[in-house]
């Protein structure tokens, strides 16, 4: 399968791609280890971390970003905050963590399929209070 691009319209025009990393990953076409996984998502651990602990929590639904979410998405997104809220735990993350979410090209988003970073291990800096 060949990756689609195109370019989104509007003032923060941004190349979407159809066919990710992360969508490979999903079909296991591309193996890579994970620290979980179920059959709506996984865990990978981020190959550029940003913190002691940089985990990456991918959903097999190919969302492209948090701006492309539809209402039918509700249920998804709620379970993949508790399957964060899981591995955090179970990776030891209990003395705190932090999950992003980048969408577009303005916040640094460069594979959309949307995921969430979950960061910890070590005290993180920046108020975002």
């Amino acid at each position: 399968m060949s990756a689609e691009k195109h370019v989104e319209s509007g003032a923060d025009a941004s190349v979407i791609q159809q066919d990710t990393i992360f969508g490979k990953f999903a079909r296991n076409e591309i193996s890579v280890p994970k620290v979980y996984e179920d059959d709506k998502c996984f865990v990978i651990n981020d190959l550029n971390p940003q913190a002691k602990r940089h985990m990456l929590l991918i959903p097999r639904k190919p969302i492209q970003q948090m701006s492309k979410v539809e209402d039918d998405d509700e249920a998804l997104l709620g379970y993949l905050v508790n399957v964060a809220r899981k591995v955090a735990k179970s990776e030891g993350l209990e003395g705190g963590y932090r999950l992003v979410i980048n969408n577009g090209k303005g916040a640094c988003q460069d594979i959309y399929h949307l995921h969430i970073h979950i960061l910890g291990g070590e005290q993180l800096s920046g108020n975002l209070a």
